[in-house]
């Protein structure tokens, strides 16, 4: 790959990190870190200074580790790094109520009523739906032969699903597109423009909550969505508060579409850019079996996963993490795309192996704050990847590779736009704008 980050000639210094060479692939930098300087100290492009934890067992320990507070109250901030950490416009918001920004005894709490609600039999219930929408965008640009898969696809198809699962009216859901559109650019908007799409999520979220309250009947009717299920949910008589439920509702939008976009997207372009890999899974799914599909994905996962860093944590009492001493009140950020390349761990890592079996990635996180979603996400993922392949069998890059460019984020890593090249189809598709309609 070209433009890559230019590593140090001297040993001692560490690579440059967050400029545009490094985001289109970071991984020689990753590798210098975990081997010169597994737990780094480093100014990001906020000016917020944090440690970055690069090795696979180094990093396990720190997702697990109760001394590092997902709260931020626990940040020892400068003054120039106040409101810097976390979703922009989330503390105006009021959405800081949500888990990735509480620890025990409030998270555990939270954890366990949102659990009742957001189930893994809800999200297989949910299976069909998500296949409709993926054969309905397709349709959309199928007899084109051509398209852009970021915005044709990758990002629609979670946008769409969440709203209906959550039970975002129809006519609503754009509104929620434009606003996730927004969070989606990191910076290359209007200044201030994700805070501001986050207080109108905040405020429409807030209301929908309300009148869902005020309907709510007294049992469940089948497929209830997931809103009236928050709602609804209870532990020994306690239930979530309206702001508690907003918060929810919002990070279960915020960290389930954008993580899904650089899924579809980082793992449609690891399938292009290997062919064998991709003709192997072609074919598995030709004799209609689902065992590569699915270790495959996780494959994905590990190699090249939607979420760089995890979120932040904040130390709160002296400790040690890969022989560093960590100060309370210092940021950490575990590197998943570094701990998921960890030789020490995973054989071959550089290598892309969709048969991969042991292959405990950390792309969901570890310990209590294991990804809620990731049924989810896995359930999105494998159906648009098996679709794609599926009804675009000679689907294939559209740009150089070297002429594609990532989206700059601390969090996230996807890319911009992913153009596509493909045979046209020769059938009659509905076309059109996706109008919510569902066969369902």
């Amino acid at each position: 790959m070209t433009d890559q980050p230019r590593l140090p000639s001297d040993p001692d210094r560490a690579p440059d990190l967050f400029t545009w060479e490094f985001a289109t692939d970071p991984y020689p930098a990753y590798a210098w870190l975990r081997e010169h300087a597994p737990v780094h100290r480093t100014r990001l492009p906020s000016g917020v200074e944090a440690w970055l934890v690069t090795r696979y067992a180094d990093a396990k320990q720190a997702l697990a580790d109760q001394r590092l507070s997902k709260n931020p109250a626990h940040h020892d901030e400068p003054a120039h790094a106040k409101g810097k950490t976390g979703i922009p416009g989330e503390r105006k918001a009021e959405l800081m109520t949500h888990l990735l920004n509480i620890d025990p005894p409030d998270h555990t709490r939270l954890r366990r009523l949102v659990s009742k609600a957001f189930t893994p039999r809800r999200v297989a219930e949910f299976a069909p739906r998500v296949q409709e929408l993926a054969d309905h965008l397709i349709d959309r640009f199928a007899r084109t032969g051509s398209a852009d898969l970021i915005h044709e696809f990758a990002f629609p198809l979670p946008i769409y699903a969440i709203c209906d699962l959550l039970g975002v009216p129809r006519e609503d859901q754009d509104d929620f597109r434009d606003w996730a559109g927004m969070m989606i650019r990191h910076g290359g908007g209007p200044r201030g423009g994700v805070a501001r799409s986050v207080k109108k999520m905040r405020g429409y979220l807030a209301e929908l909550i309300h009148k869902k309250r005020e309907a709510l009947p007294a049992e469940p009717a089948p497929g209830e969505d997931l809103i009236s299920a928050l709602i609804r949910a209870s532990d020994h008589g306690e239930h979530l508060t309206e702001n508690e439920a907003a918060a929810m509702a919002f990070i279960l939008l915020f960290a389930g579409f954008e993580t899904t976009v650089n899924l579809i997207g980082n793992g449609t372009y690891a399938l292009l850019t290997h062919p064998e890999q991709r003709h192997r899974l072609q074919e598995s799914l030709a004799r209609g079996e689902t065992d590569l599909l699915a270790s495959g994905v996780e494959e994905l996962l590990r190699f090249d996963g939607p979420v760089e860093l995890a979120t932040w944590r904040f130390a709160t009492e002296p400790l040690t993490i890969g022989g560093q001493h960590i100060a309370p009140g210092d940021p950490v950020l575990v590197v998943l795309a570094a701990a998921d390349r960890d030789p020490e761990r995973f054989a071959d890592p550089d290598v892309l192996d969709l048969t991969r079996r042991d292959n405990q990635h950390l792309g969901y996180g570890h310990g209590i704050h294991y990804c809620l979603g990731a049924p989810l996400a896995r359930l999105e993922g494998q159906t648009a990847l098996a679709t794609l392949l599926t009804r675009l069998p000679d689907l294939r890059l559209g740009a150089d590779p070297a002429e594609l460019r990532w989206r700059g984020g601390l969090i996230m890593r996807g890319l911009r736009t992913l153009p596509v090249e493909f045979t046209p189809a020769r059938d009659d598709p509905r076309g059109g704008e996706y109008d919510g309609s569902s066969t369902m």
